[in-house]
């Protein structure tokens, strides 16, 4: 039998770490309290743990692609020495506004759009049914309800205050005021 995993996906910016409007410096990444906490107790409840984040920064021409990926493995290498381990991340870098011919594209994998999250349902073979997104915004977490997850409006950074008048049917399963509240959602609804 083909035993299915379970993940969670998190937003970055407002949701693992600290917010930063076009973060491209390793000195401006700041995991956000209990963050670590969190993972380390999802990794012992058998969750994966896959960031799923938007990148206009790239878009923008502000960063590049290696750029991010050398402040993803920092990130990933930070929570790693404090025991929290990060499956994956997955990132999109374009945005529809862009002037680039390479990034200024409606793409899919954008949120809300589900593509990154449906790319690693199938990469990590993960059960829908079994998983959650949680984000600090409506795109968070209709991406998660358009790839048929479990989602959490999580209130540590400002996109939960922005509430995305496009989306108004959006509800999300649950609105946690942090990461370790998510966790006690996530552990009670998995028991």
């Amino acid at each position: 039998m083909n035993q299915k995993n379970k993940a969670v996906f998190l937003d970055r910016d407002g949701t693992l770490i600290h917010h930063v409007d076009f973060l491209t410096r390793a000195n401006e990444m700041r995991l956000l309290r209990g963050a670590t906490e969190a993972i380390r107790k999802l990794n012992r409840l058998g969750f994966l743990i896959i960031i799923i984040t938007n990148q206009p920064v790239i878009s923008r021409g502000l960063i590049t692609e290696g750029k991010v990926r050398q402040l993803h493995a920092l990130l990933i290498s930070r929570l790693a020495k404090k025991g929290a381990r990060i499956d994956d991340i997955f990132f999109c870098p374009h945005h529809p506004d862009a002037k680039s011919k390479v990034y200024g594209i409606k793409c899919i994998c954008r949120k809300p759009e589900p593509g990154m999250i449906l790319e690693a349902i199938k990469k990590f073979n993960i059960d829908p049914k079994k998983s959650f997104m949680a984000g600090d915004s409506i795109i968070d977490c209709l991406a998660g309800e358009r790839a048929a997850v479990r989602t959490i409006l999580v209130k540590t950074g400002p996109g939960h205050r922005r509430l995305d008048a496009r989306y108004p049917d959006v509800k999300p399963n649950y609105i946690a005021r942090n990461l370790a509240e998510t966790i006690r959602y996530i552990e009670k609804d998995a028991a």
